[in-house]
């Protein structure tokens, strides 16, 4: 059978552009039913209110959100949408999917260009990885950097790979704009272009850098921070630092990349054809040095360690499992176990939602109980946990029809809650901010006393303590799929 580069090289532009069209088909029809979703998590906490006030004010360092270090790449292209399109969460949606179809047709081209001689297809296995893949698949439609930025790192890569130093380099630019860690991926280029005393070429890499110190002077400038606010920097760089935390990251780091989401299938055969040295090729070495690079910066950085910091060294690694696969049941158990892995959530600890559906789920709950605080009429100061406090107060985050008067918390601890004034503590809204399952492993005591004493976790006061010591009853429930909302009157 035909190598899969061979067919590639005969293939026209205008193919790539079917292709393309036929991964955003498939990705559009597989988010149908969520592009209305309102916003989660970070969407509402940082990225959409800070691409509102570029659209709206006109503002490069938000005003209406704490202002960081993220550069606003994203907040141009959303305004831009917005602009043509007006606002809209279904507008807000389907301009990310179209960057997310672009990054799948990226992860195409770049297994294409590692898999050269080998038989077969590849790079439709690697694409259709990526796509049945749960993280892939909630952050293509989610308003957030980290996909984007994986379209920018999977282009450079791809045309570095190809010796296209100028679009390798613009690539670079926009992915830097995206997200300031993707300035590992310029640096890994000059570096190997440094090692093959190409320095005039390695030279052009200092553009992203370049781009990133222009916008860290416009963030200055107006918040007096290099970072935008002093506990950011502290949650970001200084925190992650503590050994049992960066050793906590790490474990995290190797266990999600090799062995979830049935990703130990493709383990076994990366390994084995490591050993048989199969993958020695300077492209292969090239992209698994700028994937390490990528990881292990965001295993040192970024207080919250969320999965979808890998997202940029995804294409790699499902290039490489592809190409190391031997056996014919592998592949299928692989791609049935992502699959599946949408829809099933870790059984023995806690994840961010925004892995997997669970991010559905917890968001049609948290509207649930918007919808019914805002019809029955609820005049009182509603006290509940960020992010429901700020979903509440602003309609154009998909909750609400009208501003709610919150009156926040830090958590749902009992030193929170007692810091809020008994005659302002009448309707709590109490909800589960983590996944939570039967046999958590947090629970066990050893673990849990870590948890508290180095990861910021504070115990949720318990119903009891809601009753007796705060005089709270539940009056309404509502869960799904594990996710669950209760309010509780004084």
């Amino acid at each position: 059978m035909e190598s899969s580069n061979r067919s590639a090289s005969r293939t026209r532009p205008g193919s790539y552009l079917i292709l393309g069209g036929g991964f955003a088909l498939i990705l559009f029809l597989s988010h149908a039913a969520f592009l209305g979703l309102p916003y989660h998590w970070d969407e509402l906490g940082y990225f959409v209110p800070a691409a509102l006030d570029l659209f709206r004010l006109g503002a490069w360092v938000p005003v209406n959100t704490l202002a960081n270090i993220h550069p606003p790449g994203l907040s141009v292209y959303l305004s831009a949408i917005w602009t043509m399109a007006g606002y809209s969460i279904p507008a807000t949606r389907a301009a990310m999917l179209v960057l997310a179809s672009g990054a799948v047709l990226a992860s195409f081209l770049l297994a294409i260009e590692l898999s050269k001689g080998r038989a077969g297809y590849p790079a439709f296995a690697a694409a259709g990885l990526l796509l049945l893949s749960p993280l892939f698949f909630t952050q293509s439609m989610m308003a957030q950097l980290d996909m984007p930025a994986m379209l920018f790192c999977t282009l450079a890569l791809l045309w570095f790979l190809q010796d296209r130093i100028g679009l390798s380099v613009a690539a670079c630019t926009a992915a830097v704009l995206m997200k300031e860690t993707a300035l590992v991926a310029p640096l890994v280029f000059a570096l190997w272009l440094a090692r093959d005393r190409r320095w005039k070429a390695a030279a052009w890499f200092a553009i992203p850098a370049l781009a990133l110190c222009g916008w860290l002077v416009v963030l200055t400038r107006a918040t007096g921070n290099t970072v935008g606010n002093a506990e950011f920097g502290w949650y970001n760089v200084v925190y992650p630092l503590h050994p049992v935390r960066l050793g906590g990251a790490l474990l995290r780091r190797v266990s999600y990349l090799f062995l979830e989401e049935f990703r130990w299938v493709g383990t076994i055969a990366l390994v084995w054809a490591l050993r048989r040295g199969e993958l020695a090729s300077r492209a292969w070495r090239v992209a698994g040095s700028l994937a390490v690079a990528q990881t292990a910066l965001v295993t040192v950085l970024g207080g919250a360690e969320l999965e979808r910091y890998l997202l940029p060294a995804m294409p790699v690694l499902y290039a490489a499992f592809v190409v190391s696969l031997r056996w014919k049941v592998a592949l299928p158990l692989l791609a049935a176990g992502l699959f599946a892995c949408n829809f099933w959530n870790p059984p023995l600890w806690p994840f961010p939602q925004e892995n997997n559906l669970a991010m559905v789920d917890f968001v049609f709950v948290q509207q649930a109980v918007a919808q019914s605080l805002e019809t029955s009429g609820e005049k009182g100061t509603v006290v509940t946990a960020w992010p429901l406090s700020d979903a509440l107060r602003r309609p154009e985050f998909g909750y609400v029809s009208r501003p709610l008067h919150v009156r926040p918390l830090e958590d749902f601890s009992i030193e929170s809650l007692s810091k809020i004034p008994a005659d302002e503590l009448r309707l709590v809204v109490i909800y589960s901010r983590d996944w939570d399952p039967p046999h958590n492993l947090l629970r066990i005591p050893l673990l849990e006393a870590l948890r508290e004493k180095y990861f910021l976790w504070h115990t949720p006061a318990t119903e009891e303590v809601l009753k007796t010591r705060f005089g709270l009853s539940r009056i309404e429930r509502w869960a799904r799929g594990g996710q669950w909302i209760e309010i509780w009157r004084r």
